[in-house]
């Protein structure tokens, strides 16, 4: 696809026709596996983005709010230790997190560009439109694709950069796959960059299991918005309503699962991929895994990936925190 150039904005896409063949091809793996797993990402379409703002509006949801708090105490530090002129953010949707960070910069003198990372096109320009007019002088190199997989299509620093990826969404990683991905960041950062990396903390789990059961039943619905994607995208004829909601703390692994079980036998037909799958009673879906962490985990993570940590910043009550690395020097 060709850029799209207007004035201080220029996006790029990078999703191309075998994209769409994503979800085909998670279902087809992940569905006839003996344990049954779907990616969390397909948790967030327009609906499913809609019922997670929903979520973090809950008494029970912690995350959100409380790195909210922690970003607006640390920006100007970290801004401060940066000297960053630049901003990616990973999963950027409205920006409405990383704004207090364009505002830091901006305060500092060393606001130059923006570059948000997101599925969504639309989001996108609609954010960038947003942004050049509240920061003047704010150049936005948008880029539409998966952070999983485009990383290397980001524009090459204009000097110190700072890459967000916040809300905790390193915890959606299994540890192998996290590695990974925070080796990919490494390489993008440039020598002297930094990554501002949020991430939930291993507490009390009832305080954990509350988050993700909350007393409204939101969760329980965007959990099971998935199987409506599902049916709408691949012409499923998944009975939502005959699955449930599950969520609990691994304490072994120190994780949060969510799972749909099955309420009864059933059949499901997915037409698209020619595919019968058979339920029984209480059987399964893996729909996603957050982990939360602990100091030493963060600190092996990171230098799995080459980097070293810099500063941890958390809140009073030690529930969250945002951290900030650089590639480790040699």
């Amino acid at each position: 696809m060709e850029p799209i150039l207007e004035g201080a904005v220029e996006v790029h896409s990078h999703l191309g026709p075998g994209d769409e063949r994503s979800l085909a091809d998670d279902v087809l793996d992940g569905l006839t596996r003996p344990f049954k797993e779907l990616p969390a990402k397909h948790l967030y379409d327009a609906r499913g983005s809609e019922l997670f703002d929903a979520i973090c509006e809950q008494p029970e949801y912690y995350p959100t709010r409380t790195e909210r708090l922690i970003l607006e105490a640390c920006a100007e530090d970290v801004v401060a230790r940066t000297g960053a002129v630049e901003l990616v953010e990973l999963g950027s949707g409205a920006a409405t997190k990383t704004r207090v960070l364009l505002t830091a910069m901006a305060a500092a003198g060393t606001l130059d560009r923006y570059v948000p990372v997101d599925v969504s096109e639309s989001t996108v320009l609609a954010c960038a439109e947003t942004l050049v007019g509240a920061y003047p002088g704010l150049r936005v190199h948008g880029l539409v694709g998966d952070f999983e997989r485009h990383l290397g299509h980001l524009p090459r620093p204009t000097g110190p950069r700072l890459i967000a990826f916040l809300g905790g969404t390193v915890g959606n990683f299994p540890p192998g796959s996290r590695r990974r991905f925070l080796r990919g960041l490494a390489k993008v950062l440039g020598g002297d960059g930094h990554l501002l990396l949020g991430t939930d903390l291993v507490k009390d789990p009832a305080v954990i299991e509350a988050a993700y059961n909350d007393a409204a039943g939101i969760t329980a619905q965007f959990n099971r918005n998935v199987l409506q994607v599902v049916n709408r995208e691949l012409h499923a004829d998944f009975d939502v309503g005959a699955f449930e909601h599950v969520a609990f703390f691994d304490r072994r692994r120190q994780w949060i699962e969510m799972r749909l079980r099955a309420t009864e036998l059933q059949h499901v037909r997915v037409a698209d991929l020619g595919l019968g799958l058979d339920f029984s009673a209480r059987e399964e879906i893996r729909t996603e895994i957050s982990a939360k962490f602990t100091r030493k985990r963060l600190e092996g993570d990171l230098a799995a990936a080459g980097l070293e940590l810099v500063e941890l910043f958390t809140d009073p009550g030690d529930l969250f925190a945002v951290s900030l690395s650089r590639v480790r020097p040699r």
